[in-house]
């Protein structure tokens, strides 16, 4: 989901609305909201060999590129795929369809597979393909939005590009159905200071942003102000339980139920 503004900034991609591009003042939130997840599994990621499943921009590849061994991004768009080989020299780019993934069996010891779920048709068919290039042990890590807060009560999402949106029990399925052992699921959630935000904006600073979206009107000053100033470390990222009968609260205190997260972030065991 992004803010449909139709100015790439220095990305020299479109953003259309279907990935998000760093840079932008009106992008800020989605990027930031992105990248939190990002920098949490760079140790997961460190000293190993990792693919990047549908890796849109491709900063999250190069963010990972830091610590790993070797990063392959995989992409199904042209543009996209020239545009990171341009942008991200330490990033092996392939052009790929994630149902049929361009990598040999067992070559990768993690797949990084970021808000990209939602959008493909054939989910089971994609996890099947990730065990394949998977080693034994190896790691898929997975996050998309939380279907029961970014499409609250709707049988079509609200984005039109995801095909479908999962909530927490429905991600765990997917990847144990897939033979994945799911190690742990965390929900993404807004801290205190986008908590603030969230009040001055009519009580959702995401709702906020749509709506002008939806408009085709220019940002209001305060709130491009807001959007431009969010960082990583006004989202919260809980760490919840690893098995689907687990998942109603999250530790230490209990307070946040997973229902209510943003975003579902899973790291799953290739066995």
């Amino acid at each position: 989901m992004s803010a449909f503004v139709t100015d790439a900034g220095d990305s020299g991609l479109p953003l259309t609305g279907e990935r998000t591009i760093p840079g932008l003042a009106e992008e800020n939130y989605w990027f930031r909201r992105h990248e939190v997840v990002y920098r949490r599994v760079l140790d997961l990621c460190a000293g190993r060999e990792v693919l990047e499943a549908g890796c849109g921009e491709g900063y999250g590849a190069d963010m990972i590129a830091s610590v790993a061994r070797r990063v392959v991004a995989v992409d199904y768009d042209a543009a996209t795929v020239a545009h990171i080989r341009t942008r991200y020299p330490r990033v092996s780019v392939v052009a790929g369809n994630l149902a049929s993934l361009p990598l040999p069996d067992a070559s990768v010891d993690v797949v990084v597979n970021f808000q990209v779920i939602e959008h493909l048709w054939d989910q089971p068919q994609f996890v099947a393909e990730c065990a394949r290039v998977l080693r034994p042990g190896g790691l898929l890590l997975m996050s998309t939005p939380n279907r029961i807060t970014f499409s609250p009560g709707l049988d079509t999402p609200v984005n039109p590009f995801h095909t479908r949106e999962l909530n927490a029990g429905e991600l765990a399925e997917l990847l144990t159905d897939g033979g994945f052992e799911l190690r742990s699921m965390s929900g993404v959630f807004h801290g205190a200071g986008l908590a603030a935000m969230d009040e001055r904006h009519g009580g959702s600073i995401i709702d906020a942003q749509i709506a002008r979206a939806l408009a085709d009107a220019p940002w209001p000053e305060d709130l491009l102000a807001d959007v431009a100033a969010v960082r990583c470390e006004d989202f919260d990222l809980l760490d919840c339980g690893p098995l689907p009968g687990s998942l109603r609260s999250c530790p230490p205190d209990g307070e946040r139920d997973i229902d209510d997260s943003l975003d579902l972030v899973a790291i799953a065991v290739r066995p």
